[in-house]
């Protein structure tokens, strides 16, 4: 039956048959929530249940809901299977996380389900909570509007939930209720005991909750979004002000698992949570320091649902490249925006930025998964000054470009304009890697041997879309990618031998993030200027002031020019020195002068950049993420462009979908 927007937001009253709604458009029948009372005619409400036959439930799109009952008619009034089937509701269930690109999935299916098959236990219908209803609109809104589709009435949160007053159920209940499920330790074993053993996506993400509930004071998960198939993408942040960016304190991130089937980077990553929170509490002055400076997140699975592909061939037999892509078909290190094509481009022209380059609308018309979508919007909300991607399939730490600066070259020396300290980050990893300093002929990656095992990406292979290129060109961020192995899958028992052999790397890696000078922008008023340029004679890549105004230059020993500069101030210059040794990142403020007063520009001189205490204060920065998809908003007077899909299965087209 076809259904008007203007009908369903309308009150329904019981007049003269039992069971029958009306309304000025008398357009829809319902006898589950409305019905006449005794014998004066009057209407109530029903409560959230009401008496039915319970059959079993036999719908496909819905086979994974909480229940496995349900009853007829349902709340749309189909009265059979086959009518629901039929239904344009149904198909939108179906096809919603496609045409969502896999946001708020599979929460929206579940949650449609339970209003076209209701829930029916002990001879009784329930009806789903209203506030499910509510929070999953509030979130999941923005996607709706992205592809400009409107929310469908059938999720209509005041007409088809209940309140929790009317006693209700929650839908979602069980979507992610194995991750609530607490494993105990076998008995005897200390709380820094770690396991040394694969993990599944359930046991990763109660691993990370229970390393932060242990270390609270300094740990906390996140969720920066969700995987196509709805696993979110958990993350596991160390500092001692957890949640909180604070002024002065540098952002670093280690992300595994990129690709699905490349496992030991996110058994690394588990590893090493629960490592800083132990040695944390045992008073370790390394970790100590490292943490309450510092502010780590681990993202150990960036692609869960690749993961769980590769996980059922098990280790050892698990195919080169099974898993590898999302449930999208995607392979995510080469989903990012391709901005190195757009850097060539713009370094042969004199005077023209080649940092913080823009994303390109093209790049929305092509697939974007949601996991690319989510680690974009997590970079330009936090600030990171420095990053590593783990790998497997070879032992090599390689750095950007990753592109070839010749299109057709596949292996060509590519640098970025920060080659010297790209190497230094390179090498901060590889030089402490008992493998990767392994001199044996027959050792793993051993055609890296004479490069020291790092080497420049597009001097390895050529290849585009990348996650590191982007973090360096569109971000303040450095991002090197670490080959932890010749082995994708290894077997559970090299896991402890794989993170011996990582752990120090690791650390030294994430201190690295200190090296170079820091500082914080100001006005004369002591008003902190947001985005405002560091640049660095002799190198062409600029960062930016965080929200703060405090900015992070990762820099090689030397001497160098350091400006800083913002629209509507005078530019200020100063020359500092970095010692060789200096592991602690120099202070340098500046203080800009609104144009056309203050001192002279360049203060001459060589000065030593020497580290300098601040109290930590501020809030998380927030930058606006581009909306995935505004190139598919219609002209004026169009349809939209999935449209044409929904008019081609039915002559009831479903115009409730239309926003205009």
């Amino acid at each position: 039956m076809h259904r008007s927007k203007s009908c369903y937001r309308k009150s329904f009253r019981v007049c003269s048959a039992p069971g029958v709604l009306t309304s000025d458009q008398g357009c829809l029948t319902d006898t589950h929530f409305l019905t006449e009372t005794g014998h004066t005619g009057k209407c109530q409400r029903l409560a959230s249940t009401h008496s039915a036959t319970c059959v079993d439930l036999h719908l496909r799109t819905c086979a994974d809901a909480a229940y496995n009952h349900t009853s007829f008619p349902t709340p749309l009034e189909h009265r059979s299977w086959e009518a629901v089937e039929a239904s344009p509701e149904y198909t939108l269930l179906g096809v919603l996380h496609f045409l969502l690109e896999g946001q708020c999935n599979p929460d929206l299916r579940l949650l449609g389900c339970s209003v076209l098959a209701p829930r029916c236990q002990g001879g009784h219908t329930q009806r789903p909570c209203r506030r499910v209803c509510e929070g999953l609109r509030e979130a999941c809104q923005p996607a709706f509007d992205a592809i400009d589709m409107a929310w469908p009435y059938f999720l209509d949160c005041t007409q088809y939930f209940a309140p929790e007053e009317e006693g209700c159920y929650d839908p979602l209940e069980q979507l992610r209720g194995e991750l609530d499920v607490e494993e105990a330790l076998p008995s005897g074993l200390p709380p820094t005991f770690i396991r040394f053993a694969h993990h599944s996506y359930a046991q990763m993400v109660r691993v990370l909750k229970r390393t932060a509930a242990r270390c609270s004071q300094v740990a906390k998960t996140y969720s920066i979004g969700r995987s196509f198939e709805g696993k979110d993408l958990v993350v596991i942040e160390f500092s001692s002000r957890p949640g909180q960016h604070e002024l002065m304190e540098p952002e670093v991130k280690l992300i595994g698992n990129i690709h699905g089937n490349e496992v030991a980077g996110r058994e690394i990553l588990i590893y090493l949570a629960q490592y800083l929170c132990s040695e944390y509490l045992l008073g370790n002055p390394r970790i100590q320091r490292l943490l309450n400076t510092t502010r780590i997140h681990l993202l150990p699975s960036m692609n869960p649902d690749g993961y769980e592909v590769a996980a059922a061939e098990g280790a050892g037999y698990n195919g080169w490249t099974s898993g590898r892509q999302n449930a999208q078909n995607l392979d995510l290190n080469r989903n990012f925006p391709d901005l190195t094509s757009e850097y060539y481009r713009l370094a042969s022209t004199r005077g023209v930025r080649t940092d913080h380059i823009p994303i390109s609308q093209y790049y929305w018309w092509g697939k974007v998964a949601p996991e690319t979508k989510a680690i974009m919007k997590w970079i330009q909300t936090i600030p990171f000054v420095l990053s590593a991607s783990l790998h497997g399939g070879d032992l090599v730490v390689s750095y950007p470009f990753d592109f070839s600066k010749h299109p057709h070259e596949e292996k060509m020396f590519s640098p970025t304009p920060d080659e010297k300290m790209f190497k230094l980050l390179a090498r901060a990893y590889a030089d402490v890697h008992p493998m990767m300093m392994d001199r044996s002929e027959n050792r793993c990656g051993g055609n890296f041997l004479k490069r020291g095992s790092i080497i420049n990406g597009a001097d390895w292979y050529s290849f585009t879309g990348g996650m590191s290129d982007f973090n360096y060109l569109h971000t303040n961020c450095f991002e090197i990618t670490v080959e932890l192995g010749c082995v994708k899958f290894p077997p559970e028992e090299a896991l402890y031998g794989l993170w011996q052999h990582n752990k120090e790397p690791l650390l030294n890696f994430l201190e690295m993030v200190h090296r170079g000078i820091k500082g914080v922008v100001t006005d004369k008023y002591g008003k902190p200027v947001k985005n405002a340029r560091i640049l660095v004679k002799g190198i062409r890549h600029d960062v930016t002031t965080a929200p703060d105004g405090d900015y992070w230059r990762l820099l090689p020993p030397g001497s160098h020019i350091v400006i800083a500069q913002a629209p509507g101030y005078s530019k200020v210059m100063k020359r500092v020195t970095i010692p060789l040794r200096m592991k602690r990142a120099g202070r340098v403020d500046f203080i800009l002068q609104p144009l056309g007063t203050g001192p002279k520009n360049f203060l001459p001189g060589p000065s030593r950049a020497l580290p300098r205490s601040l109290d930590p204060q501020g809030a998380p920065a927030q930058l606006d993420f581009e909306p995935p998809r505004a190139r598919r908003q219609p002209a004026s007077g169009s349809k939209p462009w999935w449209w044409a899909y929904f008019t081609s299965l039915s002559p009831h087209k479903p115009r409730w979908l239309l926003k205009y």
